[in-house]
């Protein structure tokens, strides 16, 4: 019986824990991790009017200016699955012309591009910095032409994200002492769907799913890390959100109330914000509403 009245003296005491979450992410805020999509394999041209050598150079040089642009590409054979740039060049007159074709992974052409034209001579002795130079400058062309050819994809996909909205799988916290594994993964599960999410409980159909990993490392002031990590249906890795604050010592080793709610509210937004950026969406104004008690923090926040 004295633990029945106890109960609620301790539940009234949630509202009064301090919220250093509030305002902030965290140290870091929000880190969005952007893994690669499915490769581009650049082979070396076997019709680009260069010797074996400048051929594998070239390719080597295309594939350098789009890994720069953040295009996943790599000089060398094609696997399945792998999106191709297949090279090519004709001569006109006193110039050379290289062309770019993209294929997808069923070998079906998606788009061509041209670069600019070259001198005829220059091209053929396939210098470095000659193979370099013509690289650079069809390298904005060929990004372009793969923007069209994934947003075209996209809207003409009706199981796209884009002309549907994702499912979300939020798995269960782990790491947090006290009842946070449970405070936090059902706050985030409550707050994603008033972002616009369509949040389910079951893993299978989910396209996202975002697993919350809390990490606590015991001192004067309890440092706490919590990190939201988004995978996409094949478990690879789109986006992290991550959270870094001091709290006094055992504050959390408890109940976690409305701490839980304050880090929730600010990791659904970069969490929505990595799902957008995958999804092509447009990023959402929605936002959670704030805690209806304001915060009274017993520390001060970590520095960035």
């Amino acid at each position: 019986m004295r633990w029945l009245l106890m109960l609620p003296l301790l539940l009234a005491a949630c509202g009064d824990l301090p919220r250093p979450f509030l305002g902030r992410p965290g140290a870091t805020a929000q880190v969005l991790a952007q893994p690669p999509p499915a490769r581009l394999a650049v082979p070396t041209p076997g019709n680009a009017l260069l010797p074996d050598a400048a051929a594998a150079g070239f390719a080597k040089a295309v594939t350098a200016t789009l890994l720069a642009r953040e295009v996943p590409a790599q000089t060398g054979t094609v696997h399945p699955g792998d999106w191709r740039l297949d090279i090519t060049a004709e001569l006109h007159g006193t110039q050379v012309v290289p062309s770019f074709a993209v294929l997808d992974p069923a070998g079906k052409r998606q788009g061509t591009t041209d670069g600019p034209p070259a001198d005829a001579a220059g091209w053929a002795e396939g210098t470095p910095a000659v193979l370099k130079q013509e690289a650079d400058a069809a390298g904005p062309a060929i990004a372009e032409l793969l923007t069209r050819i994934e947003a075209v994809r996209r809207r003409s996909d009706p199981n796209s994200l884009v002309n549907r909205p994702p499912r979300v799988l939020v798995a269960d916290v782990d790491g947090a002492p006290g009842d946070g594994n449970h405070m936090l993964t059902r706050d985030m599960r409550k707050l994603l769907p008033e972002l616009g999410e369509m949040v389910q409980d079951q893993p299978a159909g989910a396209d996202f799913t975002v697993a919350g990993h809390v990490k606590v490392d015991h001192g004067t002031n309890d440092r706490v890390e919590i990190r939201w990590i988004v995978t996409d249906a094949q478990q690879h890795e789109v986006g992290q959100v991550v959270q870094l604050n001091d709290v006094p010592h055992g504050t959390l080793d408890g109940l976690w109330g409305d701490v839980a709610l304050v880090v929730a509210q600010e990791a659904a937004g970069g969490v929505r914000s990595v799902i957008d950026k995958q999804t092509g969406r447009a990023p959402s104004a929605a936002a959670p509403p704030p805690p209806t008690t304001p915060p009274t923090p017993t520390t001060p926040a970590a520095t960035p």
